[in-house]
């Protein structure tokens, strides 16, 4: 499909910002196997649910399902099939305006709210259309007006602002999104949870011990090598902190050493995390065996890993698709009254 634009939404969330942020994809129907509709919604870049309408159901992580009762999530799942149904129609009505009668044809929408931490003083809300990854039409909170950025949206700017829906939405991303910004930030990202720390060697195709933490959170976590007690830097490799199905992480360091070293010396893994009171030290045993638990397979990552890589490109091909921002903003198109009929639709 060479109109769609698939990127990976990497998210810079600094320490003291929150975002939410949902990712809205219709697709032209019967073209390819891409369902019609699918949309992602995002915890400071985390992605948490996932709904299709391949089978209209809503996907919710585990460690953001706790925060609400199940009445609430099927509350949320009807509320995603209206939203389906109404971006759907909003996607016909802009392929109308185009002309576009054939083809492979895309609408992308992305809002959100983010919040700084001093006292909701901070706060920021946004909702961005694209059609075939071009800025299409756009919300603008100071003037609580939708800015058309495409001709062809001038129609709908009309429409749904005859509808009240610019309202209605500055009203969403400036209190409901930040009030369930505030929740899930509160019972999901202020916890901290242990790490469960095992050690192993492997021995194929190079000798090598390997520090495994996992089930920890937040997400950042140290681990550094030690041999008889003094620090090891040379031939260490660090690998990158990867998400678990249940909301925490995991990560490895491998330390690459001759096995008659291991038996000279005493190596330990030491581990630095914030629900630690104080460093947590495994020792590398010396029979070849593991400390502290499963050496998670010798042939590779343990499952966990691999269910994240799976979760991760579902994200991307199923929803995660953004459009080419331009650094100078949207450029209004002043309507027409030719161009003006009877189209109707309404925001999702």
């Amino acid at each position: 499909m060479e109109n769609i634009l698939l990127i990976t939404c990497f998210l810079y969330v600094s320490a003291d910002t929150h975002t939410l942020q949902y990712l809205y994809t219709a697709v032209t129907p019967g073209l390819t196997d891409f369902p019609e509709f699918t949309a992602v919604g995002l915890l400071d870049g985390e992605q948490f649910m996932f709904y299709s309408s391949s089978n209209r159901s809503l996907i919710i992580k585990d460690w953001i399902k706790k925060t609400n009762s199940e009445t609430y999530w099927r509350s949320e799942t009807q509320d995603m099939r209206g939203n389906q149904d109404t971006f759907t129609n909003t996607f016909t009505t802009a392929m109308k305006m185009f002309n576009y009668s054939e083809g492979d044809h895309t609408l992308q929408r992305m809002f959100g709210c983010e919040r700084d931490d001093d006292d909701d003083v901070t706060t920021r809300g946004y909702d961005q259309y694209g059609y075939d990854g071009e800025d299409f039409i756009s919300l603008n909170l100071t003037t609580v007006t939708w800015t058309a950025v495409k001709l062809q949206a001038v129609t709908i700017k009309h429409t749904w602002e005859s509808k009240g829906s610019n309202k209605h939405q500055k009203n969403f991303l400036e209190r409901d999104c930040i009030d369930l910004l505030k929740k899930y930030n509160r019972d999901t990202l202020n916890r901290k949870v242990v790490p469960e720390v095992s050690v192993f060697q492997k021995h194929t195709p190079s000798p090598e011990v390997v520090c495994h933490a996992t089930g920890f959170f937040p997400k950042a976590l140290n681990i550094t090598w030690q041999k008889d007690g003094e620090d090891v830097h040379k031939d260490v490799e660090l690998r990158e902190t990867l998400p678990n199905q249940d909301g925490s992480f995991q990560k490895r360091s491998i330390l690459k050493v001759p096995a008659e070293e291991l038996q000279k010396h005493i190596y330990t893994c030491v581990i630095q995390h914030s629900s630690l009171k104080k460093e947590l030290v495994r020792e590398v045993p010396k029979d070849g065996g593991s400390d502290g638990g499963s050496d998670g397979g010798s042939d590779g990552a343990p499952i966990a890993i691999i269910t994240a890589v799976v979760v991760a490109l579902v994200a991307v091909v199923a929803g995660i698709v953004v459009w080419k921002k331009k650094n100078s903003g949207f450029k209004p198109v002043p309507p027409k009254p030719s161009s003006e009929g009877d189209s109707s639709t309404n925001n999702s």
